[in-house]
């Protein structure tokens, strides 16, 4: 009775995980948790950072490289636009909303202090343009336009700030407006600042918008807005495209800064600096050092095999899960590294065949445990899917073997 009773439920637990495999595929659910910090052991003893608070990570897998005071509440001032950018950035790359929407200005977009993009009441801009205004000019006008056009009114906007803050584990950081502009209990941390420009990275269109130095929009208006970075690292750091800079009499000096070199990129946010010439110092001297001590190495060549999937039992039918681009991961120099892998793939019982070149899934990419990257997966040849689910319980066996 008892042997039978284990029988039942290890049958149980099968059958459950078998669904599982076939609900709308979701590379968060497999993968494993990465929400743990990680610090990569390094002598920063030569570092010497005056702003308040710090943090320099590699954004790719969150590995903190150095840190001050980087769980202190500070005032965030404009860099809290990263938030503002990321809400609309992931409306438009979910399909919520386009770049060409176009966006009426309120009287209370206008009437914003502080750093502008000088819109008028009734003037239409595109989300586009917004974003532009926002990423380069940190105008607090189009802030609060694009905060309107998402949620319509700032205040629910910054509901919905709030609520995607304790979503992705900003757990030390309390928006009151979307600008960034003083005002009592609006807070936040350098690690904190750290987890929303890591969210941003994950959609790069924008930094096509934080990486301009100086753009011209002329559509639709007598006088041209002429648009120039309040990030002056875009022009004299190399590689750098973002994401944010900051400054009001209470927060000082702040900025979220990231390059890219060498396929490596760097983040780090600085804090309540006296000036700017020691913001952009400390950032510049924090990214330097974060590139001494991370290298690229190419895991994945497009078109190469990722996974060879058995069709029966035996394995002499199969078909051959393929890369759709080149992958590289970031490492530590001279650290001896596990790089695992894991196939993701989503194939539904309804499904009677897959086509040859047809898109069905993800390879995500691990340096020691930690999740690196991940690319587009295929088919490589036409498959009639026949008896394979007869035989998943073996191939599921192989995809245990390859797992992290």
């Amino acid at each position: 009775m008892k042997k039978r009773g284990i029988a039942i439920g290890a049958m149980a637990l099968l059958l459950l995980f078998l669904q599982s495999l076939f609900l709308p595929f979701s590379v968060k659910a497999f993968g494993p948790n990465n929400d743990k910090e990680s610090k990569v052991p390094n002598d920063t003893s030569g570092i010497n950072v005056e702003a308040k608070s710090a943090i320099l990570l590699e954004p790719s897998t969150g590995a903190i490289i150095y840190e001050k005071n980087s769980h202190e509440k500070f005032a965030p001032a404009s860099v809290t636009k990263i938030m503002t950018m990321l809400l609309t950035m992931e409306a438009v790359d979910s399909g919520k909303i386009k770049l060409t929407d176009k966006v009426t200005v309120s009287e209370n977009a206008k009437k914003m202090g502080g750093s502008s993009m000088l819109l008028d009441t009734g003037e239409v801009r595109t989300v586009e343009e917004l974003l532009k205004g926002i990423a380069i000019a940190s105008g607090n006008d189009a802030a609060v336009a694009m905060a309107e056009y998402l949620g319509g009114s700032q205040e629910n906007f910054v509901n919905m700030m709030n609520k995607k803050a304790q979503e992705i584990g900003m757990k030390d950081t309390s928006f009151k407006n979307c600008t960034g502009l003083n005002a009592d209990g609006h807070m936040t941390t350098a690690y904190d600042i750290s987890l929303m420009s890591r969210e941003l990275l994950k959609h790069p269109k924008i930094l096509k918008f934080t990486g301009t130095y100086m753009e011209t929009i002329s559509e639709g208006r007598k006088t041209p807005i002429a648009l120039v970075n309040h990030n002056k690292l875009v022009r004299f750091f190399k590689g750098c495209d973002g994401l944010k800079t900051g400054f009001t009499d209470e927060a000082k000096y702040c900025i979220s800064a990231t390059a890219c070199k060498d396929n490596v990129r760097m983040l780090a946010i600085i804090m309540g600096a006296p000036t700017y010439k020691v913001r952009n110092r400390d950032a510049s001297m924090l990214m330097n050092y974060g590139f001494s001590k991370f290298t690229a190495k190419k895991v994945v060549e497009k078109d190469s095999v990722v996974k060879k999937v058995a069709l029966n039992k035996k394995g002499d039918k199969y078909f051959l899960i393929k890369a759709v681009d080149d992958l590289s991961v970031v490492i530590p120099k001279g650290e001896n590294c596990n790089i695992t892998n894991r196939c993701l793939y989503k194939i539904d019982k309804k499904d009677k065949e897959i086509k040859k070149g047809a898109y069905i899934g993800y390879a995500e990419y691990y340096v020691n445990g930690k999740y690196a990257g991940k690319i587009k997966v295929y088919c490589d040849r036409d498959v009639k899917l026949g008896g394979f689910f007869q035989n998943f319980k073996s191939d599921l066996q192989r995809i245990f073997d390859n797992s992290i």
